[in-house]
């Protein structure tokens, strides 16, 4: 029988932003400084940082992610949202509506944003061509298996996101990797039911 690894990303607490809001808190001229190449295609960790200012705490010095995008997105872990006071929805990426609001505090300015903080629904990326022979399709829910870890789990309710543009890779945020003993590079199994 044939079995899928995929290599495992950890997503620690980071966000996208808009051009407006870069430039807000960046200043007008600001444009995203890439300092490291991540596995997906076209995205790129920042020199760029900002602080989340919740209710109850502030997370300071949080990366910002490139490329671009049309809405800001922040994305933490159920930790963070403990931390900082709010309650975020776990969402698929891109979902913002009725999401936490945050303040997010720059070095030039601040923008409070009246949604678009989320945790990030654990999901894997896949391109057509690794998820068809498996009959995986884009929005499916998946379950994937950790191999030669010592807390051996299963994760359930994984939604697969099966694009051209995708590499594959497993994402899980920080709460899920410490909970599973998981880290950046190691092989997870997908189970096809």
């Amino acid at each position: 029988m044939k079995t899928l690894m995929v290599e495992c990303g950890v997503s620690a607490r980071h966000l996208h932003l808009s051009k407006e809001d870069l430039a807000v808190l960046f200043g007008e001229d600001a444009s995203l400084i890439n300092i490291k190449d991540l596995k997906q295609p076209g995205q790129f960790a920042c020199e760029q940082r900002v602080d989340l200012v919740g209710p109850k705490n502030t997370i300071k010095n949080v990366r910002v992610l490139g490329p671009e995008r049309k809405q800001t997105q922040v994305e933490v872990s159920l930790t963070d949202c403990f931390t900082l006071g709010i309650k975020a929805p776990i969402r698929d990426s891109g979902n913002l509506k009725d999401s936490a609001p945050i303040i997010l505090q720059g070095p030039k300015g601040q923008v409070e944003l009246k949604e678009g903080v989320i945790v990030a629904m654990r999901h894997i990326h896949l391109h057509p061509d690794e998820a068809a022979p498996f009959g995986i399709k884009d929005q499916d829910m998946i379950k994937v298996r950790t191999t030669d870890n010592p807390r051996t789990l299963c994760f359930d309710q994984v939604l697969a996101r099966v694009n051209e543009a995708f590499a594959l890779e497993f994402h899980i945020d920080t709460d899920e990797a410490n909970a599973s003993g998981l880290k950046n590079g190691d092989l997870v199994e997908v189970i096809k039911e």
